[in-house]
């Protein structure tokens, strides 16, 4: 098998759609280090198909990126259509049952209060957590 080149095609599994086809982006020696999904569009480390990674996850330091969680049929908390639709604002007040609209994940409903100044937000593509009541944050 020949070492593969940035911008050829590579077999690489895609955790978050499950498919095979990728484009590497980035190479490390003679492996393909980054790759894009042909599907989904996501850049991750390649994976082989049907085994292990080439080289062993190193552990981060510091902060972890915040991930969505997997996506169930419905959220916690019943959708009243009869509620406005409120375009997200880090800095606004949100409370349980309120519907969103978020730039980047869509529509989607209020399920709970995680922390202090945290909701968790049902998204059809899966939950998120955000920032509300933070006008520090807020663009100005």
């Amino acid at each position: 098998m020949s070492t593969p080149k940035v911008g050829a095609d590579i077999e690489s599994i895609c955790g978050r759609c499950g498919d095979v086809w990728h484009v590497v982006v980035a190479m490390v020696g003679s492996e393909g280090a980054k790759v894009v999904c042909k599907q989904c569009g996501r850049q991750h480390r390649y994976r082989p198909p049907g085994g292990a990674a080439r080289s062993p996850r190193r552990k981060r330091s510091g902060h972890s990126r915040a991930k969505s969680q997997p996506a169930s049929a419905e959220p916690l908390v019943p959708v009243d259509s009869s509620r406005p639709l409120r375009r997200y604002q880090i800095a606004e007040s949100y409370a349980v049952g309120d519907r969103i609209t978020h730039r980047t994940f869509g529509d989607g409903v209020v399920e709970l209060e995680v922390g202090p100044q945290k909701i968790q937000v049902f998204f059809p593509g899966g939950r998120r957590v955000l920032a509300h009541e933070r006008s520090d944050l807020a663009d100005s």
